[in-house]
């Protein structure tokens, strides 16, 4: 029989007595290099063989060749059926031959040391891949994140560097977990300004923890990071990116006054920085998702401007209560968007803009012919943008959904029909 122990990094020292029993009868021991220095310290003289658990392939062809009637001991990290060396062995002995002990995982004593739950956490392994699946990951804003390291590949800077390449940096607390279980270990919270510590222990992991983000003391004139916006937790990342949103309100050809619609609003990213921009402008916001009125007010009153109003409504219909406007974005109407843009061109006045960010042709094609038969002068344009992510020791550059974008602007003569 094969014993297949779970530790934490104190072992052998914090094993529970009877796993302790049977390290104590063991003839062998199989056993990462890291821990054969405080095995040897732990049995004395007398103690069982030891053996490095860090190759597989070599470990399993001794194993193969024990006597039988030998007790064998595999010690492995955290659960050895979760991301550990239990596949393997299932892969490469006998099931019969082999008994697992699960020790808590590192995921488990991390949450724990900083006192989260869990049940909502997800995580990510990086042992032995390309960052990629961290840097898409992020985009989905998971409520928290644990991310097994692989520090020959960078190891808590690369999940730094993920962070602000995404720009949310403000929007997670970076919490940084080392030797989990030993006498020795340590977990600190890191701020984006930190550095990562230069003793840091490979043995490491780093948990990611979704949280109201600061405002730094300075902010760029616009173009906010991403991160710096209140978001839906049941929609997290539902916005409009950065570098659309500067492509957008330069298409809106803001003016120093005038009325602002802002059609699907979501967060309200585009009509707040707008009003950055433009503090005298009548911003008037509407998102048909319940709960949005409140979290727009609530980004509002983070970035120090006010809305004229903010709507919780369906377009065409709410449209109603709203002034006529001088620049319109429109982002949303879903299947009613040629009848949504039609009560618009019904509204805009002389001289007014409309801007609508679209992400398929076919809306392109049906969204084009109402501006030009209305008169109004037409310009598509498309825009992609990449965000240099880690890649090994360099960057490779990470593509985000490419935008079309339909902008009409009404003639200062004309008169609305």
């Amino acid at each position: 029989m094969i014993e297949v122990i779970g530790t934490d990094a104190g072992a052998p020292a914090s094993l529970p007595p009877a796993h302790q029993q049977l390290l104590r009868q063991a003839a062998l021991v199989a056993a990462p290099r890291r821990l054969h220095a405080a095995l040897q310290s732990w049995a004395g003289v007398g103690g069982p063989a030891l053996i490095a658990s860090d190759q597989p392939e070599p470990l399993l062809e001794q194993l193969r060749c024990l006597d039988a009637q030998q007790l064998v001991v595999v010690l492995a990290s955290g659960d050895p059926l979760w991301f550990g060396i239990g596949r393997l062995l299932l892969e490469g002995l006998p099931a019969a031959q082999l008994r697992f002990h699960p020790a808590p995982s590192s995921l488990q004593l991390a949450f724990a040391r900083i006192g989260r739950p869990w049940q909502d956490a997800s995580w990510l392994s990086l042992h032995g891949r390309d960052p990629e699946p961290l840097t898409a990951r992020l985009q989905q804003r998971p409520a928290a994140l644990a991310v097994l390291t692989d520090p020959t590949r960078g190891g808590a800077e690369t999940v730094r560097r993920c962070l602000r390449a995404a720009g949310l940096e403000q929007a997670y607390s970076f919490w940084l977990c080392e030797r989990l279980g030993h006498s020795a270990e340590r977990v600190q919270r890191l701020a984006p300004e930190d550095l990562i510590p230069v003793d840091l222990d490979p043995l490491h992991l780093v948990v990611l923890v979704a949280e109201p983000p600061e405002l730094p003391a300075h902010l760029p004139l616009f173009g906010l990071p991403d991160g710096l916006f209140l978001q839906h937790p049941d929609r997290p990342g539902l916005m409009t990116k950065r570098e659309v949103r500067i492509q957008l309100l330069a298409d809106l050809d803001l003016p120093q006054e005038g009325v602002l619609w802002d059609i699907g609003a979501g967060v309200g990213s585009v009509g707040l920085e707008a009003l950055r921009l433009r503090p005298a402008l009548q911003l008037w916001a509407l998102e048909q998702r319940g709960g949005s009125a409140a979290l727009i007010e609530a980004n509002a009153q983070r970035l120090g401007v006010k809305p004229a109003r903010v709507l919780e409504g369906r377009a065409p219909e709410a449209l109603v209560e709203l002034p006529d406007p001088d620049r319109v974005l429109i982002g949303g109407g879903g299947r009613d968007r040629r009848a949504l843009l039609e009560a618009v061109l019904e509204r805009l006045r002389p001289g007014g803009v409309v801007v609508i960010p679209l992400a398929t042709v076919e809306a392109l094609a049906e969204l084009r012919p109402p501006l030009e038969q209305a008169g109004l002068t037409v310009a598509v344009a498309q825009h992609q943008a990449w965000r240099g992510a880690p890649l090994a020791d360099g960057t490779r550059l990470a593509p985000l959904n490419p935008v079309l974008v339909l902008r009409g602007e009404r003639p200062a003569a004309a008169m609305t029909a």
